[in-house]
């Protein structure tokens, strides 16, 4: 390891440390398991709009976006981020002040929580399906997480993928089980600051580096459909994009209704009337940080024209287009390997920020719905306290044997569990806290069908569609389980017993409360 990389390495080491630290300094807050998972609803407007969205980017945001928009151009990168952007907006406002004063009324500290006690449901079959699908969805999903930070330190410093993997994992583990989701939201706040700062100083290197601003998009205007919309960049060549493929990818933004780790944010803001304010700073931060996330594929395009950057040619080689970035600013003095080791730990902020809320949130699907919920184990404020802890640790665990195999794609198992949780959480949610009529057998049977369809779609129908003749049908699986879902839980609900007395009073009392 040269100097350079020794620089780079202690700078994401004392990054690493700096977690930790708050994470015990956290734990000092934590009185009850109300406490460690949803931190006291005591979080401050900023920091639930970046905690939020730190939480929500994950990895992508450095890695995935970039790399599309460095092989295929704007407009697949651009859609995409569109969905999201409106996605992200549009749960602010009409989801973040229900679902905070409705889960405050009915006493609800979890996703799971809130859909039992919302409609009343006895049986514990609402709470725990929804329970179980969080684990069947988040498991992986962490384990992408691990993955990703494994990968990170293989291919910058020749470090074991392994060895690698497991002491960023024990990192997220220590400040999370430690901290709970206080620990989390904080850093996640630090951890938003670090990825904000790691987009700049990549495009300002960049853009020096390639030549200017001119010449980046002088280069982007050269190549066929590079800077359309309605085209896409392939093979050299601009091919057109369909209306349904651009609905497909702005389906995206569809699953942010049913985002646990992003909803869990929402219940936890200390005061629902300044929302608002974490509406804006959360819209902001998103559209400017995908546009330049977007950008530096643009610029990683220019620096592989003028000889700056090797070819890359494929999706895992154009990923790692801002780390390649940030080793050839390393080379520029010590200085500049202290930035670039500041943007490498925004990578890692990434994938950190996004893994410490799914590890909360599948801790307590377990531990508070499942264990306390559905097998009525009584347990003191104390004992539930060890048992959240040493459940996200064998939660952890688990993850850790999924990334064992240092070939797995990471952004497929993102794009898969988004799509899963947008499916069977986004339209009950949206049905709870918006139409009075909804009841438990709708929400149920629209949660079972959004899931089983995104299997359905992602390995029958899609795989086959070209075969019959059906190729228009190849869109991303959460758009047409989303659908699916949406109609089950109407014609359900419509065709069932209309929910009780207490129910609807419950629910008209809480939307007068959403207008105070």
């Amino acid at each position: 390891m040269n100097s350079n990389d020794l620089t780079m390495f202690i700078t994401i080491a004392i990054y690493l440390v700096a977690m930790v630290v708050i994470g015990i300094w956290c734990s000092k807050k934590n009185n009850n398991v109300g406490d460690f998972y949803l931190g006291g609803r005591k979080l401050g407007p900023i920091v639930t709009a970046m905690s939020a969205e730190a939480s929500d980017m994950s990895s992508w945001l450095l890695m995935g976006l970039p790399g599309v928009a460095l092989l295929c151009g704007t407009a697949e990168a651009s859609w995409t981020a569109i969905g999201l952007a409106v996605g992200t907006y549009v749960n602010w406002l009409i989801v973040a002040k229900k679902l905070r004063t409705y889960t405050q009324h009915c006493k609800a500290i979890t996703i799971p929580d809130f859909f039992e006690n919302r409609y009343r449901d006895k049986s514990h079959a609402l709470q725990g399906i929804s329970a179980l699908i969080i684990l069947i969805f988040f498991v992986p999903y962490t384990a992408s997480g691990f993955a990703a930070c494994g990968k990170l330190f293989n291919s910058l410093f020749d470090i074991d993928y392994h060895a690698a993997m497991i002491i960023s994992a024990i990192v997220i583990i220590l400040y999370t089980s430690i901290g709970g989701f206080l620990a989390a939201s904080t850093t996640d706040l630090i951890q938003s600051i670090v990825m904000t700062l790691a987009l700049i100083m990549i495009v300002v290197f960049g853009i020096n580096t390639a030549g200017g601003f001119d010449a980046v998009m002088d280069n982007a205007k050269e190549l066929p459909g590079y800077l359309s919309l309605s085209m896409t960049h392939i093979s050299g060549e601009a091919q057109p994009y369909s209306l349904l493929t651009i609905v497909s990818l702005m389906a995206w933004g569809l699953g942010y209704f049913g985002m646990p780790h992003i909803l869990l944010r929402f219940m936890a803001i200390e005061d629902s009337n300044k929302i608002k304010t974490s509406r804006r700073i959360a819209s902001v931060w998103v559209v400017i940080s995908m546009a330049i996330a977007i950008f530096i594929g643009l610029v990683g395009n220019a620096l592989m024209a003028n000889g700056s950057l090797e070819t890359m040619t494929t999706s895992d080689q154009s990923e790692r287009v801002i780390i390649r970035m940030s080793q050839i600013l390393s080379e520029n003095g010590i200085i500049a390997a202290i930035f670039a080791g500041l943007i490498l730990a925004g990578i890692l902020a990434c994938t950190m920020s996004t893994a410490d809320s799914q590890l909360l949130a599948a801790s307590s699907s377990m531990s508070e719905n499942i264990l306390k919920g559905t097998f009525k184990m009584k347990l003191s404020d104390k004992t539930s306290m060890i048992v959240a802890r040493a459940i996200l640790l064998v939660i952890a665990a688990l993850g850790v044997v999924l990334a064992w195999d240092q070939s797995s794609s990471v952004f497929r198992i993102v794009s898969f569990a988004w799509a899963g949780f947008g499916a069977t959480f986004g339209p009950v949610v949206l049905a709870a806290l918006f139409w009075k009529r909804s009841n438990k057998w709708g929400a149920l049977s629209g949660m079972v069908a959004g899931g089983a369809m995104v299997f359905i779609w992602k390995y029958v129908i899609a795989p086959n569609c070209a075969d019959w003749g059906l190729g228009f049908l190849n869109v991303y699986e959460l758009l047409p389980a989303f659908v699916v879902a949406v109609i089950v839980n109407v014609i359900v609900s419509l065709l069932t017993k209309a929910p009780e007395t207490e129910i609807t009073e419950e629910f008209e009392e809480v939307k007068k409360l959403c207008k105070a």
